[in-house]
Parts: structure tokens; C-alpha cells; sequence
């Protein structure tokens, strides 16, 4: 079964200083058609003005992943960690028990694009913990770079989730093939660029859940970038 969900139907935020583009319900945003894809529960793709970004805020029982497209976003946390997350790096908080973070755009000159997601874990109350990772030499030599599983294998990035998620950048007319287990749920969501998967042409912005089905092709037309979710289904 294949379900498109176009760029241009998600939810949108705008705050002024912040520009968001909700795929699954989010905040003011509800769509009950669009709650969440098994344990995946939010992609947002924002947009923060230079010299803004979100203040000190609360998170308990959630992976957040945060992966920057343009810009630098400065993370600080309750946990200890102040880092900078740069193109090509995926960042993963386990906000388990509770924690205290902010994100910022430092850069008054130039505006952040990142895509922030939430993944429910799959128990609750566990300790908060903290990773970050450059995958961009990874992302030079594959075509497709496992950064984030449950086992943390092949130098991805431990999820306290049964899933596995991929980043691929490929050229024009580029194809790569992905072995799904038919049990599970695929969600491919285009960052850059436009692809052909399955059939369904899809552009920059558009996302398709795919459900029972063994193998999946896919194909950019024209250079481009996406992830792929491959998640348990309720």
C-alpha cells in the first residue's frame, strides 16, 4: 500500500521569526488523518531567522532527531552537552525522564534550515542520554548511510526504538534498491530534489508511507536527498 503526503498539504506555522511546515500533527496543527506512522511521530522542516531560536524548553519520553540542511543550529541541554550541529550531522536526544534543552540560530546574518522528528521510544522513564555525529564522508562513499538504530550498528547512532533510518544523497537518474520486510512500515521523505519510488513521482518536500511490500526501487530525478524510516507497525 503506498500513501503520498505532499509538501504542500502539511501543516503550516508561521511565527516570524519561524517558519515550520508540520507532516504529522503538531502543536496548533491537528490533522487526525495524519497523527503519526507507527513510532514516527513528527517530522517538522523549519526554518529559524538568524539570531533566534527556541528558548529553554521541556521533553520527557521521546527521541528527537535533529538533522541541519543549511545554517548551524547551537544546542544546549540539562545534561550537560553544548554543541553546534552542522550540515551533514545528525543529532539524537533521548529526552527518557526529562530534560531541559534549547536550540538557536547564532547567526544573525543567515537563516537555519533543519529538520526536526520525533520518534516514540519503545518504553518509557529511561535515562536521558545525548549523541551527535558527522556522516558526511559516509554520505561521499555510500548510497545510502544507516545513522540511527536500535543496536547503533554499522557506526550509526543508538534510537531507543526498533528502527532504522537511513540518509542518501543521490545523483541525477541514480537508482538504489531497499529489501523491506512487508511486516513493516517504510516512510521516505524527500529533502532535496525529487524521486521516483515505486512509480510515484514525488518532489522536495513530499513523503510516501509504504506498507507490504517486499522491495522498493528508487530513483532521483536530479540530485537529490532523502531519509528513509524503516519502522514497526502498530
Amino acid at each position: 500500500m503506498l500513501t503520498v503526503r505532499r509538501s504542500e498539504e502539511r501543516g503550516l506555522a508561521n511565527h516570524g521569526w519561524l517558519k515550520s511546515r508540520h507532516t504529522f500533527s503538531f502543536a496548533e496543527y491537528h490533522d487526525p488523518k495524519h497523527m503519526h506512522f507507527g513510532p514516527l511521530r513528527v517530522i517538522n522542516e523549519d526554518r529559524i531567522d538568524g539570531g533566534t531560536g527556541f528558548g529553554t524548553h521541556p521533553h520527557r519520553d521521546m527521541e528527537i532527531i535533529s538533522y541541519v540542511l543549511d545554517g548551524a543550529l547551537s544546542h544546549q541541554d540539562s545534561m550537560g552537552n553544548k554543541t553546534v550541529i552542522l550540515p551533514g550531522e545528525v543529532q539524537r536526544m533521548s529526552a527518557g525522564t526529562g530534560i531541559m534543552h534549547s536550540e538557536k540560530n547564532e547567526n544573525g546574518d543567515k537563516g537555519t534550515h533543519f529538520l526536526q522528528i520525533w520518534v516514540m521510544p519503545d518504553q518509557n522513564g529511561l535515562k536521558p542520554s545525548y549523541g551527535q555525529k558527522s556522516f558526511t564522508a559516509e554520505l561521499e562513499s555510500q548510497d545510502m548511510v544507516l545513522v540511527l538504530s536500535k543496536t547503533g550498528r554499522d557506526g550509526s547512532i543508538v534510537i531507543n526504538q526498533d528502527s532504522d533510518i537511513y540518509l542518501s544523497r543521490l545523483k541525477d537518474a541514480q537508482e538504489v534498491s531497499f529489501d523491506a520486510n512487508p511486516k513493516r512500515g517504510i516512510w521516505v521523505q524527500v529533502i532535496r530534489g525529487a524521486l521516483t519510488v515505486l512509480g510515484q513521482e514525488l518532489k522536495t518536500g513530499d513523503a510516501i508511507a509504504i506498507t507490504d511490500e517486499k522491495a522498493l526501487k528508487i530513483k532521483a530525478e536530479g540530485d537529490s536527498e532523502f531519509l528513509l524510516f524503516d519502522l514497526p507497525q502498530d
